[in-house]
């Protein structure tokens, strides 16, 4: 049974006393509580968030000292060996090949996810190349008699039976080749990611992994070496209960930390701690900025009549132009399902450019018009994908922790595939984590210790000696692992295919290139095409909104287009709405803070660096009707509507003036996806 570590404890410290959990190899949880130096608070300098100030000018706010005391209470600690943020395909399948390693089931690896279930803020495409899987499962039971096959459930997969490349003009469309890449007919499947991940999560919970859905992990624990450099000792899980002005409610419960010796940061596409660790570490020394794709997705009830089974079609052209890059898909799958959306290229340069509504026109093109007539939409969702391929992959390891799955950015562009090669990284860093780790004293040996000398009268803290005397380990074989790999190996071969559609020939220059590229040069020829100049990102090849003409979208017709509200109403989305916005505004009035609500200041500011120039692009290229400008008396006023909020993160990588910033929200809250 899945479980939260939030719902099995809930600590009330005593003034001057700090909570430590402890788990016995049993894996039951107890609470002491510890005092004094011995504290690795106190020996390794540990960092964590800024205590909450009682006043703040910015949020215009005041808080008294008791709910300052509530909101600064100490965090209960809890030790464990391998710590994963994100329960998506990569972390579980790091979790999985671990504990495949570990014969003697020594190590505690703990997954938490943000999601209120395993696998409910996953969206993809999904075509499933099943080489990370065969890998990690060479003897499933779902093989066939001749050892083919994926190794999930039946039920779950449908093989591609026909491939089908159009290029759509206004009204009618024409067949393309194939890049061999992207041919799927029997070889590949079709599946629900969300419904992958479920099974993988049961598998690892099967496995004595320890998986929490519903724990969002909003910081991360630096410790500090002899030498003065700094390392991740672990993370922190949100605090539950805030009020929108930053104040506690009678619901409140402080997070609580995991220490560990390794972390895996598995969130995702641009991760919310991920790109704090990669800017501490500066893990883009040697690596170009990522570059992003927005997917947009729908999931229909066909018409019997007009379903064929392991259908997978792709197309390109229509409604995009020649300047934006990008394409649609759509998979026949399950009983009369089919999955249909379009992935848009954030770095296009046109602020009227709407996605939602580019997605929408493409619904009522005659090529997909024709299998959705008659049928029913029943779910929807949008997530941000990585596009830089191998350019764009940072340093993968740190002291004390690595990077695996799309957090790093290991999608192949031409397949429009990255679960195999994301789940394939995680299982390399496995492997180097376990020789690291294997010979090191497990927390449950550990936390036995500390029994024994408890009861000979010498205990000392628990984390305190599970930390002493082991260095932060810092996984370089983790990145020579992924230069040796096929991984590596795939990814290099298409390395210049994404980045020849940023050319003055834009899309038909990179179509041209492409085929060449895929058929005949496969990545062979002795250079790297750059995606744009250096340090140029998709928020900043924006350009304002006089440069252009003003896009008008036709009004959806509630059968095969829909307005922007219906569809996140098929999301399940929810957020209190008595909750601190996790969108938060940066500006130089009003530093981030993690309390309160953004202030009418902070939204002033926002409108006079954003509005006047792009028009409103944030309401334009948020796929939930997050954002919005509206009209107050002589004045523009921005709003926020949070709870909208799909958790994408397009505003986070998009908006020119990069000033929202994406942070979780409580566990659970976002996004219930069903079949994505």
């Amino acid at each position: 049974m899945l479980r939260k570590p939030s719902s099995l404890i809930r600590v009330f410290p005593k003034a001057g006393w700090r909570p430590v959990v402890k788990r016995a190899s049993s894996h039951a949880l107890r609470v002491t509580f510890s005092n004094g130096p011995s504290s690795p608070l106190h020996r390794h300098q540990i960092s964590s968030s800024r205590p909450f100030s009682s006043t703040s000018r910015a949020y215009n706010i005041s808080i008294t000292e008791e709910e300052l005391e509530i909101l600064n209470e100490e965090r209960a600690i809890d030790n464990v060996d391998v710590c994963i943020v994100g329960g998506g395909p990569a972390g579980l399948a790091t979790a999985i090949k671990l504990k495949q390693l570990d014969h003697d089931d020594k190590l505690r690896i703990v997954v938490l996810e943000k999601a209120g279930d395993m696998g409910a803020h996953i969206i993809s495409g999904a075509v499933l190349e099943p080489r990370a899987l065969r890998e990690l499962f060479p003897d499933s039971e779902f093989y066939d008699e001749n050892g083919e096959g994926i190794p999930l459930p039946p039920e779950l997969v449908t093989k591609v039976t026909k491939d089908s490349m159009r290029f759509l003009f206004d009204e009618f469309s024409v067949p393309l080749p194939e890049p061999p890449q992207m041919i799927n007919k029997d070889k590949n499947y079709i599946v629900s990611l969300n419904q992958v991940v479920q099974h993988l999560a049961g598998v690892a919970e099967e496995m004595g992994i320890e998986v929490y859905p519903g724990i969002a992990v909003s910081e991360v624990i630096y410790g500090q070496s002899d030498d003065g450099s700094s390392f991740v000792k672990g993370i922190a899980t949100k605090d539950m209960g805030i009020s929108k002005t930053g104040k506690p409610k009678d619901s409140f419960e402080r997070g609580m930390e995991f220490h560990s010796k390794i972390t895996v940061f598995a969130e995702g596409c641009h991760g919310s701690l991920s790109k704090q660790v990669i800017s501490k570490f500066n893990l883009r020394a040697n690596s170009e900025p990522q570059t992003y794709g927005l997917g947009i997705k729908e999931v229909w009830e066909l018409d019997p009549a007009k379903f064929e089974k392991g259908l997978v079609a792709h197309s390109v052209g229509y409604p995009l132009n020649n300047e934006a890059y990008g394409g649609g898909f759509m998979y026949h799958f399950g009983d009369g399902l089919a999955s249909i959306g379009l992935v848009i290229g954030l770095d296009y340069e046109n602020p009227w450019i709407n996605p939602y509504q580019e997605f929408q026109l493409m619904k009522h093109h005659p090529f997909y018009k024709q299998f959705l007539e008659g049928g029913k939409c029943i779910s929807y969702g949008a997530r941000t994908l990585n596009e830089g391929g191998i350019q764009s992959v940072p340093k993968l390891h740190f002291p004390g922790g690595v990077l695996v799955g799309a957090t790093a950015g290991f999608m192949n562009v031409p397949k429009i595939k990255g679960t195999h090669t994301a789940m394939k990284s995680g299982m390399l860093a496995a492997e180097s984590i376990f020789a690291a780790i294997k010979d090191l004293p497990s927390a449950n040996e550990l936390a036995e210790q500390e029994e024994m000398e408890e009861e000979e009268g010498e205990a000392q803290s628990f984390s305190s000696k599970s930390q002493v005397d082991i260095p932060p380990i810092d996984l370089s074989s983790y990145q020579t692992a992924f230069k040796n790999s096929w991984v590596y190996e795939e990814l290099d071969q298409v390395r210049n295919v994404r980045p020849s559609f940023n050319s003055p020939f834009g899309l038909y220059g990179g179509l041209v290139y492409s085929g060449i590229d895929t058929l005949l040069l496969k990545g062979q020829l002795n250079y790297t095409f750059s995606h744009r100049a250096p340090g140029v990102t998709d928020a900043n090849v924006t350009k304002p909104a006089s440069e252009y003409q003003r896009i008008e979208y036709p009004k959806p017709d509630g059968k095969i287009s829909f307005d922007i509200l219906t569809s996140v109403s098929r999301t399940g989305t929810y957020h209190s709405e008595d909750e601190e916005s996790h969108l938060r505004l940066t500006t130089p009035s009003a530093p981030f803070k993690s309390q309160g609500a953004n202030d009418q200041e902070t939204m002033n500011d926002h409108v006079e660096s954003s509005y006047q120039v792009y028009q409103g692009v944030e309401n334009r290229f948020c796929p939930a009707g997050v954002y919005e400008y509206l009209e107050d008396g002589d004045k523009m006023k921005f709003q926020i509507n949070s709870q909208n909020c799909i958790h994408c993160k397009t505003c986070d990588i998009k908006v020119p003036t990069q000033d929202i910033n994406w942070s979780v929200p409580e566990g659970g809250d976002g996004p219930k996806y069903y079949m994505t």
